[in-house]
C-alpha cells in the first residue's frame, strides 16, 4: 500500500454514455491507494446503475439532488479523506494508467508543493483517442494571470490543505467556479509544479462551450471571477480566449 492517499471525485447527472469509461479509468490506474468517490444528481437513465455494478470498486456514492457540477465537486469534497485530491469528470478519462503514480511520486519528493498540474488533449466525442486541440502548459508564474494564462482545472492535483486553507467552489459562478477557484489559489500564493507531459483527456461539448448562449455567459463569469480576484478586466479575458488558438496549431 502506498503512502500518500488520493481521493479522485466524479460528480455525475444523466450520463449513462460515458461514465463507464470515466469509472474504469480511476480502477484501471496502477496505484493502489486511490480513494474513489462518485456523487450522482439523482440521474435517471440508468447512469445510477452503472455505477452501482462497481460498487466494489467505488469507495463512495452518493446520488442525490444537488445544484449542479460545482455542487456535486463540493459534496465529493466534503466526503473525502485523501491527502490529495483530483476530479476526473465523467466525459473523460487519464491519459495512462500511470498518471496517478507519476503524480504521487512528484508529490512524495517534494514535500513543499501545494500542486501539481500538466497538460490536456481535448478529444472527439465519439472516439477519445482522436485529440482535436493540444492544451499545452508551461512553468507558473504569478505574473501570466494577468496575461489570460491559466493551467487546465481538471489536471490539477492538491493537497487537502489547500481547500481547506482557501475553501471550495462558489456556486454564485454556474460556469466558471473553477476558473475563480484557480485564480483565488495561485494569486494566494501556493506553490506548484508543472508536470510537463498529458495527463488528462478531456471530450469536447462540456457544459461552457457547447452553445452561443454557454460561451457568453461563460466569458461574462470569467470577467467576474478576475475582478473579483482583482487580477485583470476586459483585456485580461480577451488574451485568455485568443490565446486557445495556439490548442489547435500544437496539437
Amino acid at each position: 500500500m502506498n503512502n500518500l492517499k488520493i481521493s479522485i471525485i466524479t460528480s455525475v447527472w444523466n450520463n449513462r454514455e460515458t461514465i463507464r469509461d470515466a469509472i474504469e479509468s480511476v480502477i484501471g490506474e496502477s496505484y493502489d491507494n486511490i480513494e474513489y468517490i462518485v456523487v450522482d444528481s439523482a440521474s435517471d437513465d440508468g447512469t445510477v446503475e452503472i455505477v452501482e455494478n462497481y460498487s466494489n470498486k467505488v469507495s463512495i456514492f452518493v446520488s442525490e439532488k444537488d445544484k449542479g457540477i460545482y455542487d456535486g465537486l463540493n459534496r465529493g469534497l466534503a466526503l473525502a479523506t485523501g491527502d490529495v485530491i483530483a476530479f476526473l469528470h465523467s466525459d473523460d478519462i487519464y491519459a495512462s494508467n500511470t498518471i496517478i503514480e507519476d503524480v504521487i511520486k512528484v508529490f512524495e519528493n517534494n514535500d513543499s508543493i501545494d500542486g501539481i498540474y500538466g497538460d490536456l488533449v481535448y478529444t472527439s466525442k465519439v472516439d477519445i483517442n482522436k485529440v482535436l486541440r493540444y492544451w499545452k502548459s508551461k512553468e507558473f508564474d504569478s505574473k501570466l494571470l494577468s496575461k489570460g494564462w491559466m493551467p487546465a482545472h481538471p489536471t490539477l492535483f492538491l493537497r487537502r490543505e489547500v481547500y481547506e486553507k482557501y475553501g471550495n467552489f462558489n456556486l454564485t459562478f454556474k460556469i466558471a467556479a473553477d476558473y475563480d477557484f484557480m485564480l483565488r489559489i495561485l494569486n494566494g500564493g501556493i506553490k506548484v509544479k508543472y508536470l510537463s507531459k498529458v495527463l488528462y483527456k478531456m471530450r469536447v461539448g462540456g457544459e461552457s462551450n457547447k452553445s452561443i448562449k454557454n460561451i457568453i455567459k461563460k466569458s461574462k463569469e470569467d470577467l467576474q471571477a478576475l475582478k473579483e480576484n482583482e487580477i485583470g478586466g476586459i483585456f485580461t479575458l480577451v488574451i485568455k480566449n485568443l490565446s486557445k488558438i495556439t490548442q489547435f496549431i500544437e496539437k
